[in-house]
């Protein structure tokens, strides 16, 4: 069961990341879609904050801190059930796969997180 974690993790990890360094560059690709679904752009560096700090927190609780990665991973399921919400509400669904398979990554982590903790 730990390898599966650490897969999974490891991958919601990069990915994270990676859209979090799109949003502090403000690639052309985060600007499209967060205007499509009326985010304003003074909020794309403060979501790539939220997807950092999930990557990192899940970081950490691979290395053992407690309780760390399981918050990590619950937030970053908070904040991507709010992203396809966003989606849903501008009625934009041909994106909306990216949001929806970070959250499907991060719920995944949280519940393989949970199993481990048993």
């Amino acid at each position: 069961m730990f390898t599966a974690y650490l897969i999974v993790a490891i991958v919601t990890i990069v990915l994270n990341a990676g859209a979090a360094i799109a949003d502090f560059v403000s690639a052309p690709f985060v600007l499209k879609n967060s205007a499509a679904v009326d985010v304003p752009r003074s909020w794309i560096v403060p979501l790539g904050l939220a997807k950092a700090a999930g990557a990192a927190g899940l970081i950490l609780g691979l290395f053992g801190v407690p309780y760390l990665g399981a918050a990590a991973a619950a937030g970053l399921v908070l904040f991507y059930i709010g992203a396809v919400l966003a989606h849903v509400r501008a009625r934009i669904f041909r994106s909306m796969a990216i949001p929806g398979s970070l959250l499907a990554l991060a719920a995944v982590v949280l519940l393989l997180d949970l199993a481990q903790a048993r």
